[in-house]
């Protein structure tokens, strides 16, 4: 099973960005899949995160900006960040839990600057 996660980049602040993670391999289905990001000298924390039956969760510093949401048939996990602030810089990591295993993608840099 491999995480492929993508979307990163740079954008000024007030802008945009959606990410996505797709997962492929021999999988049954996502159970729960989150986003973590962890940014320079900081310790990784959890950014948002989505249950099998789409109950959400968000880090208070995202809430009302971000939405993460999944497509099941797609076995795609997405993350919409709006509004962007500076301190959003950070590699974004997504996560998910396949059967009884976690498994971590790659990070996805997402740079908020003018």
């Amino acid at each position: 099973v491999q995480l492929q996660a993508s979307g990163g980049g740079l954008v000024q602040p007030g802008g945009s960005l959606r990410l996505s993670c797709v997962a492929s391999g021999s999988i049954g289905s996502i159970n729960t899949a989150a986003w973590y990001r962890q940014a320079p000298g900081k310790q990784r924390e959890l950014v948002a995160a989505v249950t099998s039956r789409d109950y959400t969760n968000y880090a208070s510093p995202v809430k009302g900006r971000f939405t993460i949401s999944r497509d099941n048939a797609k076995n795609t996990v997405y993350l919409q960040m709006n509004s962007l602030k500076p301190e959003d810089t950070a590699v974004y990591y997504c996560n998910a839990l396949i059967a009884t295993k976690v498994y971590w993608g790659k990070g996805t840099l997402v740079t908020v600057s003018s």
